[in-house]
């Protein structure tokens, strides 16, 4: 079996969307997939709305942790086949440079956490920005990672986000 394709999913914050692109990859990406995630400016913590949500998924939650992206550029770092943004701040941001030139795609979604409202409302536009990160999430996984040239994983990554 070939090594999983290891994807980076980048936020500002790295509390909500990041974590939730994260959780759903590791979770329906079986062996072939393995998802990290980072922010330029991590809030340090998990948003609690995602918590609840994700363990109501039935999401492992041991290994979620809102972290900065510079710990992937460390030599002990895992290397990083595809770095995907998520948000628009992180997607104009200057990135580090990543080892090995991964393939790069933007999948912006709404940024749940910066939703305001009672605690109900919170929840539903939280579940509906993970049921957008779910429909692209099938549509990856549905992808042969070890059959894809760099430029064929660059082309399906982009188009995963149309």
């Amino acid at each position: 079996m070939a090594k999983p394709l290891a994807i980076l999913i980048l936020c500002t914050g790295n509390s909500a969307r990041s974590i939730m692109a994260e959780a759903l990859i590791n979770k329906y990406g079986g062996k072939r997939f393995k998802a990290y995630s980072a922010g330029s400016h991590p809030v340090g913590r998990v948003n609690p709305v995602a918590v609840e949500l994700l363990s109501a998924y039935g999401h492992p939650m041991d290994h979620l942790r809102s972290k900065n992206w510079d710990e992937f550029t460390l030599p002990n770092a895992p290397a990083i086949d595809a770095v995907i943004t998520v948000c628009d701040n992180a997607a104009g941001e200057v990135c580090p440079v990543w080892p090995g030139n991964p393939a790069t795609a933007h999948w912006g979604l709404e940024d749940p956490a910066a939703f305001k409202g009672p605690f109900h409302e919170k929840m539903s536009f939280f579940e509906k920005v993970y049921r957008q990160f779910e429909r692209h999430v099938e549509r990856l996984v549905a992808l042969s990672p070890e059959k894809l040239s760099p430029a064929q994983l660059q082309k399906s990554l982009e188009e995963i986000a149309k």
